[in-house]
C-alpha cells in the first residue's frame, strides 16, 4: 500500500464535540485506523481520533479555502 496521508496522531486536550456517521463511514474510519496502526507502527486508535487530523489535512490541501484564510488571523 503507498503511504497514507495522515500524520501520527497527537495527544492534546479536545474540544467535545458530536458527531453522527453512517455505518459504512465507520467502517472506512475503522479500516483506515488499523491501516495506520499498521503504517505508524502504533495501536489502532478509536475512529474518532482521526476525524480531527483528516479535516485538517482535507482543509490544508483545499486551494480555494487556504487562498481565502491567507491574511486572516486564525
Amino acid at each position: 500500500m503507498s503511504k497514507l496521508k495522515l500524520r501520527p496522531l497527537e495527544d492534546e486536550a479536545p474540544v467535545k464535540m458530536t458527531l453522527d456517521v453512517p455505518p459504512a463511514t465507520y467502517r472506512n474510519l475503522m479500516a483506515y485506523a488499523q491501516a495506520h496502526a499498521a503504517q505508524t507502527g502504533g495501536k489502532v486508535a478509536e475512529p474518532v481520533r482521526l476525524v480531527v487530523p483528516m479535516l485538517d489535512q482535507f482543509m490544508a490541501s483545499d486551494r480555494v479555502f487556504t487562498r481565502g484564510r491567507k491574511g486572516r488571523a486564525d
